[in-house]
């Protein structure tokens, strides 16, 4: 009797299958990670805006205007600008290219709430109203 040497045609179209339905799966679970980790930078500019706003306050015990704020705004190949406006709010532009499918530039913003006995400053992030960037694709401490 003769033994059956490879693969049958039935056999490999089972493992083709089960390799696309893993590359379905995996493709937009990368690309939802890799904006994620995109998004580290834009945090980490906004956290030195908040240090140089949270010193002034401190010492001065009011919100600087945005020539005092210290803000600078460098575009890389993520961020399209960060701005401090209403001495109150920090907003981070990301560029569209960073998130796949996206129609225009997209930002999310840093609020200030400050409290005047300590003076202190208490952060919350949030998605802008103009051109928010997805839930999903926010920092951690961003998604509420």
């Amino acid at each position: 009797m003769a033994r059956q040497q490879g693969f049958t045609l039935i056999e490999l179209m089972i493992v083709i299958a089960i390799v696309g339905i893993l590359a379905a799966i995996a493709l937009p679970a990368y690309q939802d990670y890799t904006v994620r980790a995109r998004m580290a930078e834009p945090l980490a500019r906004l956290a030195e805006a908040k240090t140089t706003i949270a010193e002034f306050y401190a010492t001065n015990g009011v919100m600087p205007t945005v020539a005092q704020s210290g803000v600078q705004t460098v575009e890389t190949q993520i961020i399209q600008s960060i701005i401090y406006e209403d001495q109150d709010t920090i907003r981070a532009l990301v560029k569209q290219s960073v998130m796949p499918g996206a129609a225009g530039d997209l930002s999310f913003e840093l609020i200030a709430v400050t409290d005047p006995d300590t003076r202190t400053i208490t952060w919350t992030c949030q998605p802008a109203a103009s051109g928010p960037v997805l839930t999903n694709h926010l920092p951690a401490n961003c998604r509420g």
